[in-house]
């Protein structure tokens, strides 16, 4: 369940503050495939389980930029801001992909605010670092801190 803050003011102060994990989500070859073709990266890594049986994971595995992408899905289940009338992604700062996500694997996202400012405009300036985890895996797929600037109403 998500923690919730009733305007992005609320955030001020923050710092530090973990948020829930999300759901698990089984990356599957057809999510890995469908990913391929919209991006044109299919290397056989990725797509060719035969091959990949073969390689140095022992099955195929996601593209990084596949498992940087679900932070956007993960997101709204660790942490839901109201009260502004646009929120946008700014970017994100220190990405690092740190463990392979073999197909089949289960991964979530944990969550911390780790700074909160007001911006131009009185808009509000989160940074929450996101860690995608690897079920039964001690080192994580990936960890980035994503930029979100939410406007006032």
């Amino acid at each position: 369940m998500a923690i919730i803050f009733e305007s992005p003011r609320d955030l001020v102060g923050k710092e530090g503050t973990a948020l829930e994990p999300s759901e698990w989500l089984t990356i599957e070859q057809d999510r890995i495939d469908a990913f391929a073709d919209c991006t044109g990266d299919h290397q056989w890594i990725h797509v060719d389980p035969v091959k990949a049986k073969d390689g140095p994971f022992g099955a195929t595995i996601a593209h990084g930029y596949l498992t940087l992408s679900l932070v956007n899905m993960f997101m709204p289940q660790m942490i839901d801001v109201r009260g502004f009338s646009a929120g946008v992604n700014v970017g994100m700062d220190k990405t690092r992909f740190l463990n392979p996500v073999v197909v089949g694997s289960r991964i979530r996202g944990t969550g911390e605010i780790v700074s909160v400012e007001e911006v131009k405009g009185g808009a509000i300036q989160a940074v929450i670092r996101v860690t995608i985890e690897i079920e039964g895996k001690d080192r994580p797929a990936c960890v980035v801190d994503t930029i979100n600037r939410y406007f006032p109403e």
